[in-house]
């Protein structure tokens, strides 16, 4: 089947549309195949933008079932184990002083792969070198996703990216 997922290379942007739940799939598994470990993914928008759907595509890419993928709502954080584990967070019923007993550091500057739903939350917690990607609604099953960077390191790696 043809992807119907549209967008535009920028300079140091990455913008898609896709137009189903199976294209966001997709494409967040195509995004996780440039990811190794250490790198922290910040995951941005609104209730029901895509956010889960997105890190479930992600583990589809990195060799994790998408089943086992379930946002951490209250749990605050799953760990999806594979060949590079991944950390999945939801800061959507928390704070920054929250996360300070938490031993985040632990996971953010780890070994895997750390990912984390309503990144906006982290504040001065967002470390310098990170991936950014804003989901929005854009109609019906439509989700825009934007992919940008933070940090000189990570510039290049932005350049290889194929979506």
């Amino acid at each position: 089947m043809k992807s119907r997922a549209t967008g535009i290379f920028e300079m140091a942007m990455i913008r898609r549309v896709t137009h189903a739940y199976e294209e966001t799939l997709a494409l967040a598994a195509k995004f996780a195949k440039v990811l190794k470990r250490g790198d922290m993914v910040c995951l941005f928008g609104d209730l029901g933008s895509g956010k889960t759907a997105f890190v479930k595509g992600m583990a589809q890419g990195l060799n994790i079932a998408p089943e086992h993928v379930h946002s951490p709502t209250f749990t605050l954080m799953n760990i999806y184990e594979g060949k590079v584990p991944v950390y999945h967070f939801d800061l959507y019923r928390i704070s920054v002083a929250d996360l300070g007993g938490l031993g985040y550091e632990e996971f953010f500057y780890g070994n895997g792969i750390t990912v984390v739903e309503w990144s906006e939350r982290l504040e001065e917690l967002l470390p310098k070198d990170h991936w950014h990607v804003t989901l929005t609604h854009a109609g019906d099953d439509k989700r825009e996703i934007r992919v940008t960077v933070q940090g000189k390191s990570l510039k290049a790696r932005l350049a290889k990216v194929k979506l």
